[in-house]
């Protein structure tokens, strides 16, 4: 598709007069999905889409619109002719956009990974021999993703790749269930039967009697899916220049008051080895790597190019969300992640969170599927949901004992509208004193 896509937004360029400038944004997929209950395959499919998104400028007034294409020249080039028409109508009737900011120096990129990805008939016998015997429902999503840049003044990028995102739960009774998942590049049935074999020890422990424990501080490990839904809310305006600037931030206690986290604690926009593309919509070329929080301080944010255009500072390229958020290890080994624990509570996923005091960075939430109750270093009982709130900076400051050495990765398992290109790579994490309120 990419020579098409060249094509046709060279054939809309040559319709520009006076100062007009195009730019042109695709994206597509082909994806396979396949949808599980009960160990059975309930809804097997697949889609092939694709669009192609116009902003039509002049001077600093712009106007945009997408286009569904049927994958047919004789049927994609009238509707992108038409649509480029109506927005030269409409451009002189939109209001001046003072902060309008696009790329002017062309820079070319070509990214195009390597397609790995599994058969789908083996990830199948794999997941229906997880399945066998246990009470399984999941989703399978897997396939190429592209995504591509043109502009009228001479600019084209590209961006091809291959994932796959397995999610799961061995769901045992109400409220009490296993969820696991495995995603990634390439498939490799050691990991996937040793994320099986957890998920199974887990859903044993879940058929002895619930225990409710009081409300209170306790010593808990937060598995990477866990920790990934802290990092969620933190990423939910933490780290753009935007909410810095407007003090709207959850950080806002590490850029006014010089707080910090623990040493441990690194964290990176990291394009280079996530799954979204290395440009914008714009047309910038976004960096490898944005270090947001190193050795527990506070580095950069991430800034749009609107954000650059109104504060008059240097953009990251693309927005103020990460896509592709990195944190860094530590030297807690996976084997001895219950005996540090000792005595407390073992919580393999969070939900439902939300702020209860963002200027504080203050954020409450629910415990729910396997959370557990470890005594001596050994589960002893799957634990009744729970509310917690805490605090980044006691969770990640002076209450973290400790980051796990394998980390977790993990994608954004959102399809609306289209595959998500988001992702996360994390550990897990030790934490002391964590406040368990109901």
């Amino acid at each position: 598709m990419k020579e098409q896509f060249y094509q046709y937004a060279d054939e809309l360029a040559r319709d520009l007069t006076g100062d007009q400038v195009l730019l042109v944004n695709y994206s597509g997929e082909e994806s396979d999905f396949i949808r599980f209950s009960r160990s059975r395959v309930r809804q097997p499919g697949s889609v092939a889409q694709r669009y192609m998104s116009l902003e039509l400028i002049d001077r600093r007034r712009h106007v945009g619109a997408t286009v569904t294409l049927a994958g047919q020249a004789d049927l994609d080039r009238p509707a992108l002719a038409d649509t480029l028409a109506r927005l030269r109508r409409d451009l002189p009737h939109v209001p001046e956009d003072p902060y309008l900011m696009y790329a002017t120096e062309v820079n070319g990129t070509e990214q195009i990974g390597e397609d790995r990805l599994p058969e789908a008939g083996d990830v199948l016998e794999a997941v229906l021999a997880a399945g066998r015997g246990r009470d399984m429902v999941g989703l399978y999503a897997a396939g190429s993703i592209e995504s591509g840049f043109a502009n009228s003044l001479g600019q084209r990028n590209w961006f091809a790749g291959h994932s796959f995102d397995l999610q799961w739960c061995f769901y045992h009774e109400r409220d009490k269930a296993v969820k696991a998942g495995y995603a990634g590049f390439e498939w490799n049935a050691d990991e996937f039967d040793r994320k099986v074999s957890d998920a199974a020890g887990q859903l044993e422990v879940l058929a002895r009697g619930p225990r409710t424990i009081e409300p209170g501080e306790y010593r808990v490990y937060l598995a990477p899916a866990a920790l990934k839904e802290i990092l969620d809310i933190v990423a939910w305006g933490g780290f753009g220049l935007k909410d810095h600037r407007t003090k709207n931030t959850s950080l806002l206690k590490m850029i006014a008051d010089g707080a910090t986290l623990d040493p441990a604690v690194t964290l990176r926009e990291n394009t280079r080895e996530g799954l979204a593309p290395n440009f914008s919509r714009a047309g910038f070329i976004k960096p490898d790597a944005v270090t947001l929080i190193e050795g527990g301080e506070y580095r950069n944010c991430l800034v749009s190019p609107r954000s650059a255009a109104e504060y008059d500072v240097p953009t990251t390229g693309g927005g103020e969300s990460p896509e592709s958020l990195d944190m860094s290890g530590g030297d807690l080994e996976a084997d001895a992640i219950l005996q540090r624990l000792d005595t407390g509570v073992y919580v393999n996923t969070l939900w439902y969170l939300n702020y209860s005091d963002r200027p504080a960075g203050r954020i409450t939430g629910m415990t729910r599927f396997a959370t557990f109750w470890v005594e001596g270093g050994r589960i002893a009982a799957p634990l009744n949901v729970m509310r917690f709130d805490e605090t980044i900076y006691r969770m990640l400051g002076e209450n973290l004992l400790a980051l796990t050495a394998a980390r977790d990765f993990i994608p954004v398992g959102e399809t609306y509208q289209c595959r998500s290109t988001g992702s996360v790579r994390l550990g897990g994490a030790l934490i002391d004193n964590f406040r368990l309120t109901l």
